[in-house]
């Protein structure tokens, strides 16, 4: 039987709150249904008692779901649930690249603790290809998902929930779904939680404080390009399914100025996507065997 521990909560504190680090509120708690809807629920009762800087994390999270109402589970202690709080002073209109922002500190903090070459696939998922000699999942080829954000803006609050996930130390059989993996299984050096955790606070801080110092403009924060050297989309063939049933392929190209993704499409014409489902396409998958 696996053994995980607790987080050590107090040593967290120390390194993380205020004025050692910088959250401005941490709670651990033992079991969530979602980090996310309990973080965007608070927000909306007490604003005040979620400041920018707030992280919520939960040893155990029974009820976590992704974009479009996709769930994500996990036994308890062996992954990161957690939600941070962002008050963005620039405005809603660039909050199209708090996911993406989010997916480039993730992949910084994976890459550097863990040791894994994560990627970002746009706009909300964190990859580990795991190379030759593993099965090939249509639209996954070998790589697999370790880690997933998703950002919800609060009604009436100028704060937005940015929620991560991170897949630590499950085995094969406690993985939910054939194209998730996890940190472990993907020859982490480190498979420790308080140790991502905290090399994940870090690196979304330094993100985060670029892009805040810019007023919300990726581009004179250097962002959009540090964002699509990380994201495996780019230079991708993929297939998108947009809000609504219509479907673009073509090759993803670049990133926008406000985050959405640029796809030539087949049809001869640039397309500008800012939400849609993204599948990467081999080309044999496209054009058959």
């Amino acid at each position: 039987m696996t053994v995980r521990e607790p987080l050590d909560v107090d040593t967290l504190r120390e390194l993380l709150l205020a004025p050692a680090g910088p959250l401005a509120r941490l709670d651990v708690v033992a079991e969530a249904g979602s980090t996310n809807d309990d973080v965007v629920a608070g927000l909306r009762a007490d604003p005040d008692a979620w400041p920018h800087g707030s992280l919520l994390v939960a040893e155990h999270q029974t009820a976590g779901h992704g974009r479009a109402g996709r769930t994500w589970t996990m036994p308890a202690r062996s992954a990161l649930a957690c939600t941070f709080v962002a008050w963005p002073r620039s405005g809603p209109a660039t909050y199209g690249w708090l996911p993406l922002l989010a997916g480039l500190g993730t992949v910084r903090a994976l890459r550097a603790t863990a040791g894994v070459p994560a990627v970002l696939k746009w706009p909300n998922d964190v990859l580990v290809d795991l190379g030759d000699g593993v099965e090939h999942v249509p639209g996954w080829g070998t790589a697999r998902k370790v880690a997933g954000v998703l950002a919800q803006a609060v009604p009436d609050v100028p704060a937005v929930a940015v929620g991560i996930g991170v897949n630590v130390d499950q085995r094969t059989d406690e993985l939910p779904v054939p194209w998730a993996t996890s940190l472990a299984l993907a020859g982490s050096r480190s498979a420790d939680r308080a140790s991502v955790l905290v090399a994940l606070v870090s690196a979304l801080d330094q993100v985060a404080r670029r892009w805040t110092d810019h007023g919300g403009d990726a581009v004179a924060a250097g962002l959009v390009d540090e964002v699509a050297s990380v994201c495996s989309t780019v230079g991708q063939h993929v297939r998108v399914e947009l809000p609504g049933g219509a479907e673009i392929v073509g090759t993803a190209t670049g990133l926008a100025e406000d985050g959405a993704l640029v796809v030539s499409g087949a049809d001869g014409a640039t397309h500008r996507v800012l939400a849609g489902d993204v599948t990467h396409v081999r080309v044999t998958d496209a054009t058959g065997p």
